[in-house]
């Protein structure tokens, strides 16, 4: 039975580079799959590209090419990211310019795009379709129209796929779904299609992509596990080992830190899923509460019995819109009487908003050390037991002009405020974009993929 390596090379923006180096050189893969976005990725990255237009992608990937382009070419394996961002043609020039630069002519880099939907938002509204907030259920996007910085689509595995026929080594998309990255290479190395026979494949490919998706996190990283993980310094980066029947080895590098069992991976299945028995992806429908995990080796567990539906007729949209303005800072206050202490702090920030006027949209006061995790939960512990409290204040307002009054005010929480705090320059104030999150028409998209030829 035919069966295809995949590896995991980051599952977030600042990713380490070394362990995916070494699953390129080390572990025989045939796709190496970096997710590099956040759901506030795209709006940062679009704001970036309207400033300069030869920005909006990810620069980590421009390191990537440059270190990866030599195993490429060695050892065979193609290489499949997100990081295109907002502007995935300039960053397809950059990685081409660097492919001639190493002198690695026929290498064959991919654009993917047509996420964007910025530009579609009125003429549907117009036509009638209901933008509706699917957190609050509003429907009036045009409240926020005018403050309105991206709106991007989760797109699937389609793209990825026409360029993976169109021979590409590296493939460079914009905000397709995390585990699109994966799902689009089964899908194109086992022949799956979109059609009823390949639906609990499809399932599975979701599954899996889900399961390795945020790469060190199903192998150790962030795990109930801590106390037994070997060298979580040196924690190795999954592998996928998929067959064509739907079910998985889910591994790591053997000479690595880290820890993959089925416990691991449970954790991770359950991230950032609401409904266990409809995962909704732009590429299908997974239940996740059939498949099925179990232990067959030292970090070796056999995921078999996945299902899932056919994909929805709708994709989702991440509208990113401005909502003000943050300003930000942090005080240390030591003993004695330091619960005392730090609600006079409080209670004299309170008193300086008030006096300068400012009405904030959000204020947040966390006590690190004794509530800032637990939001309150418990009854605070007796003023003799604690020692020191960070305060942090958070405070968000309409405009610019009044978040730097609020940090200004920071300051004075030091020099009119009780003996005994330690602080420093609060953070620089930096704008708030929010997210819309809703859906559009499958058929409203159009995917456009473009591959080049280093010269």
């Amino acid at each position: 039975m035919k069966t295809v390596r995949l590896g995991a090379g980051s599952g977030y923006w600042g990713a380490e580079l070394e362990a995916p180096l070494k699953l390129a050189r080390e572990g025989d893969i045939d796709y190496l799959c970096f997710d590099l976005l956040a759901e506030l990725t795209m709006s940062l990255l679009e704001r970036q590209r309207l400033k300069d237009p030869s920005r909006g992608y990810i620069v980590d990937v421009l390191t990537h090419v440059e270190k990866l382009l030599p195993l490429v070419q060695e050892k065979t394996f193609k290489v499949i990211t997100n990081g295109g961002g907002t502007n995935c043609e300039a960053a397809v020039t950059k990685a081409l310019e660097i492919a001639k630069t190493q002198g690695r002519s026929g290498i064959k880099i991919a654009s993917v795009t047509g996420d964007n939907i910025t530009g579609k938002i009125d003429g549907l509204v117009k036509q009638g379709w209901k933008f509706t907030n699917l957190d609050t259920g509003e429907e009036d996007i045009g409240k926020i129209r005018d403050r309105i910085v991206s709106a991007h689509a989760y797109i699937g595995a389609d793209g990825i796929i026409d360029a993976l026929d169109g021979g590409a080594d590296i493939v460079m998309t914009g905000r397709v779904s995390d585990n699109a990255l994966y799902v689009g290479p089964l899908m194109k190395e086992f022949g799956w299609d979109y059609k009823p026979p390949y639906t609990d494949k499809i399932g599975a490919a979701i599954s899996i992509g889900h399961l390795i998706e945020c790469a060190e996190l199903v192998s150790g990283g962030m795990t109930n596990l801590w106390r037994v993980t070997p060298q979580p310094w040196n924690v190795g980066f999954p592998i996928a080992e998929c067959s064509e029947d739907g079910t998985a080895i889910i591994t790591k590098l053997p000479d690595t830190g880290g820890l993959v069992n089925s416990w691991t991976l449970k954790e991770h299945l359950v991230y950032e899923v609401h409904d266990p028995t409809k995962y909704l992806m732009p590429d299908g429908v997974a239940n996740l509460t059939t498949l099925r995990l179990e232990d067959v080796g030292p970090d070796r567990v056999r995921v078999s019995e996945c299902s899932g539906a056919p994909r929805p007729d709708t994709l989702k949209v991440q509208v990113g819109y401005m909502d003000g303005y943050i300003a930000e800072g942090l005080f240390l206050i030591g003993a004695p009487n330091v619960l005392e202490k730090t609600q006079a702090c409080i209670e004299l920030y309170r008193g300086l908003l008030k006096r300068a006027g400012i009405e904030p949209v959000d204020i947040r006061f966390d006590r690190i050390g004794v509530d800032a995790l637990s939001g309150g939960m418990f009854p605070d512990p007796p003023e003799a037991d604690v020692r020191e409290v960070g305060l942090r204040i958070a405070i968000r307002t309409r405009t610019k002009e009044e978040a730097a009054i609020a940090r200004a005010n920071m300051i004075r929480v030091t020099l009119y405020g009780p003996v005994g705090l330690g602080w420093g320059a609060p953070a620089a104030i930096r704008p708030v974009v929010s997210l819309w999150p809703t859906l559009i028409p499958r058929d409203e998209i159009n995917i456009e993929v473009q591959v080049q030829e280093a010269a």
